[in-house]
């Protein structure tokens, strides 16, 4: 049975403070009762009237805040970290030092703005890319796509940036046929919640062309790019918080990527749009904001396909992608440094003054094709993993990951593989923030793998 490490805690947050509900007439009327005749109830003489006086009250106790997605260690704010980011490669071929040998510059951007540069470099640099969707023409519902058609209709007018109809499955295969002429097609999917339209288009006809057709498709420069957003934001509810990617697990010859921050998302939309395979960009929609970093201004790419170690460790491996990343990184450190309300709900090994748990911490960025065969290396030499995701559990990222990792390196586990996820259900409206996996609930996955 898994041990509950943390539910007294999460008890002691839940404390009641509801006041009792009475009734208008138990409100307003107070009785006696004869000691003779306990049925005997009456009314009381009616108290005298007072002066009104505001409730006290109640303090509250104290509590810390969790510390924002902006603020957390993985986003990188200085140039220097920016350009060491493992994998970049820029266009121009020049590396590092760049064409004037005097350096690279980077620019303060949150997520959005990151897309929307990467979408400006891929119209700037291919004449033959265009940008569609509904309402991108004029910025998009998220504005990844503002100002794109004034920046370019120049020279081109409006016809590289324009707007659909409300048809996902006309997005869609309008791209497929765009790329089958040689044509690079980004196209934006306004909810990933609504790519359900598109499947067909998708998995039945892009992932097969280039098979079919003997290599034939796409003709040469022809590439299909399909952008949605993707995960919770809090109240998105049924139809705007969904986690879809693990329907495309079993499409073979489609790309699924998920940046984590703005670096990775303008390097990896650019790799997308190069790439002959059709690619589907899934963006956690909540860090279209929160997500801020100092971004290399020139035109760079980075590998699809490959995991990216965020952190090293040596005791156990935390694989995650998307918004759940940054939970990750927080139960990390909430286990190298916990606070005495937390330490003393933790295995003895696990508390201060041992040694914290030095625990690695792996972006999967690409799950189709998934990176089992990394992963798995990576797990070889820690012995212990957990996997979190905010999509459900059955058909996700999660349980075909274990699988692999059985498959691969059973001889070399210390413990069951670890699953974090969201719930099996319709994501809730009112309960949103209780479908996603918490710091709470990695924490306790963590130390109940620790501990096995």
């Amino acid at each position: 049975m898994r041990p509950q490490h943390l539910i007294p805690s999460i008890a002691r947050r839940c404390s009641p403070r509801l006041p009792i509900l009475l009734s208008p007439q138990r409100r307003n009327n107070s009785y006696t009762v004869s000691v003779d005749e306990p049925s005997d109830a009456r009314p009381a003489d009616p108290p005298a009237p007072r002066a009104r006086s505001a409730p006290t009250p109640v303090p509250d106790e104290p509590t810390v805040d969790e510390p924002s997605l902006g603020k957390s260690d993985i986003l990188l704010g200085t140039e220097e970290q920016a350009l060491a980011t493992p994998g970049l490669t820029f266009a121009d071929g020049h590396g590092l030092r760049g064409p004037t040998g005097k350096g690279r510059q980077t620019r303060r951007m949150n997520l959005y703005q990151a897309i929307r540069d990467a979408l400006g470099t891929a119209l700037a640099t291919n004449p033959k890319a265009i940008v569609y969707g509904e309402d991108v023409a004029f910025g998009g519902v998220f504005r990844c796509t503002m100002g794109l058609t004034e920046e370019f209709a120049l020279t081109t007018g409006k016809k590289r940036v324009f707007n659909t109809p409300l048809t996902e499955q006309g997005i869609a295969g309008f791209g497929i046929g765009y790329a089958s002429v040689g044509g690079c097609a980004i196209a934006e999917i306004q909810f990933g919640d609504y790519i359900f339209p598109a499947f067909d288009q998708l998995v039945n006809e892009a992932a097969k062309l280039h098979y079919g057709s003997g290599g034939a498709y796409p003709l040469n420069g022809g590439s299909l790019t399909v952008r949605a957003p993707i995960m919770s934001v809090g109240h998105g509810g049924l139809y705007h918080s969904q986690s879809p990617e693990g329907f495309f697990l079993g499409a073979a010859g489609l790309k699924v990527v998920i940046p984590r921050s703005p670096i990775q998302a303008k390097g990896m939309i650019l790799a997308a749009v190069r790439d002959p395979n059709p690619v589907i960009v899934f963006e956690p929609k909540i860090l279209y904001r929160a997500a801020v970093e100092q971004v290399p201004i020139d035109d760079y790419t980075l590998p699809l396909g490959q995991i990216d170690v965020v952190r090293p460790g040596t005791d156990l491996t935390l694989v995650s992608y998307g918004t759940p990343l940054y939970t990750c990184l927080r139960a990390i450190q909430l286990l190298s440094n916990p606070p005495p309300s937390l330490a003393a709900l933790l295995p003895a090994k696990l508390r201060p003054p041992n040694p914290a748990p030095s625990i690695q911490l792996i972006d999967l960025r690409t799950i189709n094709p998934l990176p089992a065969a990394a992963v798995s290396e990576a797990v070889k030499k820690t012995g212990r993993v957990v996997i979190v995701h905010e999509a459900g559990k059955q058909g996700g990222v999660g349980n075909d990951l274990a699988g692999e990792i059985g498959r691969r390196a059973f001889e070399y586990l210390e413990a069951p593989v670890g699953l974090v996820s969201g719930w099996d259900t319709p994501v809730p409206l009112t309960f949103e923030k209780f479908y996603q996996p918490d710091v709470i609930r990695v924490v306790d996955k963590l130390v109940e793998t620790l501990s096995y």
